[in-house]
């Protein structure tokens, strides 16, 4: 939780964004680069970190992550000082991007061995701080900005002050974290009954022989569109409710859409704890059914009811948004049946790719058909129509693709000589 509950900062990097334009003279484009590049290089540095992360053991991760994010804002400190805007995309995209990927896998596979009876809980309450970072952040960051000043120096004070803290929070998770013995088992469980559910198994694969199954990119899609269909809704929170209800006798104000974006964040943190954990009773299929499927169900919802009112549409995008944080949290668990324990850090890394196509697609599909509409004269819940009736399309076809999941052929699984189950000696030990 110290770890996903600082990285989960990234979700309020919009606070940084007005004063950025102002004091840099940005566009809105140039001021969400450096967010941006921290999802791609999040991606990227889980998926090339995860092998490595899972030999050096979550203590040694964990510190990296912490070096690398707090460096980037350190950096991103020292650009705006010097007026070197390169430099805050440098430190929190580039370096800060590194720490997110390796501080995101870095608790999945110690919390899995840990909790083999209850995965999904497990990667739910770590997973569940990354939704909630941005609860503690964005109130943080702007009572900071409103004490320091919103000028180049103002923002520089506040980047370093972040660089700081977050570095001590973060090590607490560092110096606390620890694997259990290779042969600890909770008290009362068996594995062999865990192994006789549906795509559950005790074999383990290996994250390069994980890469050659069906059931790796089928979740590969399954995770991409199903966080495309959230994401896009995410990002256009606030304009869009505004939007929607814009020439009703009740237009939203500025404040009321900014607590539907609190209420987003909320049931987005909520959501990965909760389905997550639901998971654990129902199976990971099933809950993908439900994600998938019923997330279709309310987009359509919302397409045909535009004008039913503000509590249905507030409802959809809530439950929405749970389904998208959901999706985060339940797919290590996923990724464990399929797979077994003894590189699920490293194929998670490897799948999280899929994070850096949707944060570029979702956004891409909302904001351009919303502009393309607003060219052509249209306004209202008419700007987002064609693009809710995208997400149906795209849900529709992760169903599919999780449709498609069976067990992983034996083919693929390791001996016991290819993978021990040994903790890392840097981990500490056992307890």
């Amino acid at each position: 939780m110290s770890i996903h509950l600082s990285i989960g900062q990234a979700y309020a990097w919009s606070v940084f964004k007005p004063p950025l334009e102002s004091s840099m003279n940005l566009s809105g484009k140039g001021s969400a680069l450096p967010f941006q590049l921290a999802i791609v290089m999040l991606g990227l540095s889980a998926a090339f970190g995860g092998t490595l992360v899972e030999r050096k053991g979550p203590r040694w991760a964990m510190f990296v992550s912490m070096a690398c994010f707090s460096s980037g804002f350190l950096i991103s400190a020292l650009g705006m000082a010097l007026s070197q805007y390169w430099l805050v995309v440098f430190g929190y995209g580039f370096v800060g991007g590194i720490g997110l990927g390796i501080g995101y896998i870095s608790p999945v596979s110690t919390l899995v061995k840990w909790f083999p009876d209850r995965p999904g809980m497990a990667t739910g309450i770590a997973i569940m701080g990354f939704g909630g970072g941005a609860l503690i952040a964005s109130p943080w960051s702007t009572q900071m900005l409103s004490s320091f000043g919103t000028d180049k120096g103002g923002i520089a004070e506040t980047f370093l002050v972040h660089g700081i803290v977050y570095a001590v929070f973060m090590s607490f998770g560092a110096l606390l974290v620890r694997v259990p013995a290779p042969d600890w088992l909770p008290a009362g469980w068996d594995p062999r009954q865990v192994a006789e559910k549906p795509l559950v198994t005790n074999a383990n694969v290996s994250a390069r022989n994980a890469l050659r199954t069906p059931q790796f990119w089928c979740l590969w899609v399954v995770l991409c569109l199903n966080v495309t269909a959230g994401i896009g809704i995410l990002e256009k929170a606030a304009p869009m409710i505004t939007d929607f209800f814009a020439h009703t006798s009740a237009p939203v104000s500025a404040s009321a859409a900014a607590g539907f974006v609190a209420l987003l964040s909320l049931s987005n943190m909520l959501g990965r704890l909760g389905w997550s954990a639901f998971s654990d009773v129902i199976g990971r299929k099933n809950i993908y059914r439900f994600y998938l499927g019923a997330g279709a169900l309310i987009y359509l919802i919302i397409a045909l009811t535009q004008n039913a009112g503000k509590p249905v549409f507030i409802i959809c995008a809530v439950v929405i948004l749970s389904f998208y944080g959901a999706g985060f949290s339940t797919i290590p668990a996923y990724l464990k049946d399929l797979f077994g324990s003894y590189q699920v850090g490293a194929i998670h890394g490897r799948l999280l790719t899929a994070w850096s196509v949707a944060g570029v697609a979702g956004p891409l599909i909302i904001d351009g058909i919303a502009d393309a509409q607003k060219n052509a004269g249209k306004t209202g819940p008419a700007l987002y129509t064609e693009s809710i009736y995208i997400m149906i399309g795209l849900l529709v076809i992760g169903f599919i693709a999780n449709e498609l999941v069976r067990p992983v052929h034996t083919k693929h699984h390791e001996t016991p000589m290819e993978a021990p189950e040994q903790a890392p000696a840097s981990a500490g030990k056992g307890e």
